[in-house]
């Protein structure tokens, strides 16, 4: 791996205006690393909203196209919520948006260019079966599970499994916690309610400005899916620069928060790896106090060595000799995470035989 080729896309994340004085070789391989980061969008944005760089005539017309595919998927998400916003007002339950659907709705800088393939919402967990019925009379069918995986998602998820319209094929996924509940670190699902805010002029709510960035550092770092690994810590690093412009109070407010719900692990990976990878300027007494969920030098160093690897564009130009094995290692190791070892040993045997007989998992 080139280390300097592997970084072109990386330099055009950093939200600073930047010269990009790439040669065109170096410009047709900087679009192929987007795309495989999922990114391209966010680089049309970067370039049209905040001038952050220029780029050559040749490349503009890929910049368009894929900002015109984002003002697409912008649409469909919104007619999506105009229709969930029926179902939810007749429940009177508060449409709670999360992640990707969550930073469009509230035009979070996060939000630009972001593209996401499902619709997440989060409600109270008592009230599951109201909303389940509702969205199956709105269209909302789950995907068709077998035995195991139905039981998988009913007794230790935090999430109902994927539903799909009928009409429409959109996505939903209806989550009642941000961690599963077999996960060490999983909060007080209530906590993350009352602290949910309006959407100023909407009918839409999403958590607070802690909560979102503690959620998107939680999916991220314990979730073990880096597909979009650069995508997701672009989000992180642009909520902590636009919640922190926004408020001077916010840092300590996310620490404090941190903490409250034993999300303290996640905040630091987060903070760690968005400085070390996009140079967000996070406050060196919060990055020391965050420190404190260190797991020690030597473990820290064999964190390093993964998720410097993980974190990467899934292309050749990005990937070294050790880069499968470290997104591999970092996968069974969400599993551990997540669910206690009765349960891991079974179920990452099962997942292993279903692909060696090459059948399609959830």
């Amino acid at each position: 791996m080139d280390k300097i080729l592997s970084r072109l896309l990386i330099k055009q994340l950093v939200f600073a205006k930047t010269a990009s004085e790439h040669t065109g070789n170096e410009w047709e391989l900087l679009l192929r690393q987007a795309r495989a980061a999922g990114v391209l969008s966010r680089l049309a944005l970067f370039r049209s909203k905040f001038a952050c760089f220029g780029a050559p005539d040749f490349v503009s017309p890929h910049l368009d196209s894929a900002h015109k595919h984002w003002i697409s998927q912008k649409r469909i998400v919104d007619w999506e919520l105009y229709n969930l916003r029926q179902v939810f007002e007749q429940l009177r339950i508060p449409l709670i948006l999360l992640k990707g659907t969550a930073y469009s709705a509230a035009n979070l800088n996060a939000g630009l260019g972001r593209i996401f393939s499902d619709i997440d919402i989060l409600v109270p967990k008592p009230r599951l079966q109201e909303v389940k019925d509702g969205l199956k009379w709105s269209g909302w069918l789950p995907e068709q599970l077998d035995g195991y995986d139905k039981r998988y998602y009913e007794r230790w998820m935090h999430e109902l499994p994927p539903m799909r319209h009928i009409q429409r094929g959109t996505m939903l996924d209806v989550h009642h916690n941000i961690l599963p509940e077999t996960c060490a670190l999983c909060p007080d699902a209530e906590l993350l309610l009352k602290a949910a805010v309006n959407i100023p002029g909407s009918p839409f709510w999403v958590l607070s400005p802690a909560d979102i960035v503690l959620h998107s550092a939680s999916h991220l770092f314990w979730g073990g899916e880096f597909d979009n690994g650069l995508r997701d810590l672009s989000d992180l690093d642009l909520l902590l620069r636009e919640f922190s412009g926004k408020d001077a109070g916010f840092w300590q407010k996310l620490l404090d928060r941190a903490t409250e719900l034993g999300l303290g692990k996640p905040l630091f990976y987060a903070l760690r790896y968005t400085g070390k990878i996009l140079e967000t300027p996070v406050p060196e007494q919060i990055s020391l106090a965050s420190a404190v969920h260190a797991s020690g030098w030597i473990n820290q160093r064999i964190m390093d060595f993964l998720f410097l690897r993980a974190l990467m564009p899934i292309h050749p130009s990005c990937n070294d000799a050790w880069a499968g094995l470290a997104r591999w290692l970092l996968y069974i190791r969400s599993h551990y995470l997540r669910m206690p070892l009765h349960l891991l040993v079974p179920h990452l045997s099962r997942k292993a035989w279903l692909r060696i007989r090459g059948i399609e998992q959830q």
